[in-house]
């Protein structure tokens, strides 16, 4: 007989083992593109920041700490570490929002505010960062041809 602590065990390590086999290989971006929008207002600016820089988008101070991208596909996703603070909260210095936002799904870990939205739209690439479609095409190898009596001979 099986103790009750092994099914859920086994069901947890069963559903843990294909998330570590999910993480790709990313590459760091020199800053990354980000969107806010006044919902009061309804207005959306676009905000470029280099890793490091503090920008502003209406009274919310947003610092980029980190963008990252995947680098078999440069311009599918961003991963950016934001520090974000409002000047209009109690105590400005303390941040309203810090951690990881994901280009492609930005509700995974949104920003909570009142009036504004802030999205990551990209990563600004480093110099040289090849994006799929200027990969160089792999050339097709001809097929080698037939010799002898079997070139010939009619295909069935």
């Amino acid at each position: 007989m099986m103790p009750r602590f092994a099914l859920p065990l086994l069901i947890a390590l069963s559903l843990a083992a294909p998330a570590a086999q999910a993480q790709e290989d990313v590459g760091p971006g020199l800053g990354a593109m980000l969107r806010g929008l006044d919902k009061i207002n309804a207005q959306s600016s676009d905000l470029e920041l280099a890793t490091g820089e503090t920008g502003l988008i209406g009274s919310l101070s947003v610092t980029l700490d980190d963008c990252r991208y995947p680098l078999d596909n440069p311009a599918g996703d961003a991963f950016a570490y934001l520090t974000i603070r409002d000047s209009r909260a109690d105590d400005p210095s303390r941040p309203i929002f810090e951690g990881w936002m994901m280009a492609s799904s930005p509700a995974l870990n949104a920003l909570d505010h009142f009036r504004y939205d802030i999205w990551v739209l990209n990563c600004v690439l480093p110099e040289g960062a090849m994006l799929p479609q200027d990969a160089p095409a792999e050339a097709e190898e001809p097929l080698p041809e037939a010799q002898g009596e079997e070139a010939d001979r009619p295909v069935d």
